[in-house]
């Protein structure tokens, strides 16, 4: 009876080992393409679970920005102007 156990345990402990190898060969990583392809069809699906903006709100929003950027743009216009001639003047002053 104890010869039919050991020989259970050495057929238990290979197919243990026979299991371990075929999961280290199923742990390898895929290939270069396999990788590139799989973030390609992934980033496809999440592209289309994206809500776009219509023509509309593209414009308004686009308008928006230039206005911003333009008003921006005028004060740094002025700003630079006003210390440009306060340092001409302490320029003319002192020299």
């Amino acid at each position: 009876m104890a010869e039919n156990e050991k020989q259970e345990q050495v057929q238990a402990s290979s197919a243990k080992a026979e299991k371990a190898k075929k999961d280290k060969k199923s742990d390898k990583k895929p290939g270069v393409f396999a990788r590139i392809g799989k973030w390609l069809k992934e980033m496809k699906s999440e592209l289309k679970k994206v809500q776009w903006p219509t023509r509309k709100q593209t414009i308004n929003n686009t308008l928006i920005v230039i206005a911003c950027v333009i008003v921006v743009g005028l004060f740094i216009w002025i700003f630079d102007f006003i210390a440009g001639s306060a340092i001409e003047m302490l320029i003319t002053l002192l020299g």
